[in-house]
């Protein structure tokens, strides 16, 4: 079981819309979506503000929050509540892979958490720039 956690942007609609929608303003959402869709069994949108997203889960309306700027404090906290939706969710067992689609901010408060379960983790553009990773995205198609 493959479970793909997408991240949020900072670009989005100007209207509320389901989270596999919202942020797809941007060209890098539209690329992790679009892979997250065709590669994972299921995946889910990390949300700076609200968590855990189930793509076609309930409207969204547009903010502007980031964890870019956020306190150590805050980021554990969205870290306890995202790895806790997940847990509910998803067998995060020895079967289970979770591929992140996200940078450091967004992965590095969830990694200790999923380290206590036997799941497996990866990032594949890990240590990339933005424009490195839009041509990864760009090669898996």
């Amino acid at each position: 079981m493959e479970i793909g956690l997408v991240s949020c942007t900072a670009d989005k609609r100007d209207e509320a819309a389901s989270p596999r929608d919202l942020y797809d303003a941007s060209t890098y959402f539209r690329k992790m979506r679009d892979y997250a869709d065709t590669h994972h069994d299921r995946w889910y949108v990390l949300s700076a503000r609200h968590g855990l997203l189930v793509p076609d889960g309930d409207p969204v309306e547009p903010y502007e929050e980031t964890l870019a700027d956020a306190p150590a404090e805050e980021r554990e906290r969205w870290a306890d509540c995202v790895f806790g939706s997940l847990w509910r969710r998803e067998r995060l067992d020895a079967d289970t892979t979770v591929v992140f689609h996200a940078g450091r901010d967004y992965t590095e408060p969830l990694r200790p958490l999923l380290a206590k379960t036997d799941a497996s983790v990866e990032n594949p553009t890990e240590g990339m720039q933005i424009g490195e990773r839009l041509q990864w995205y760009d090669r898996q198609q």
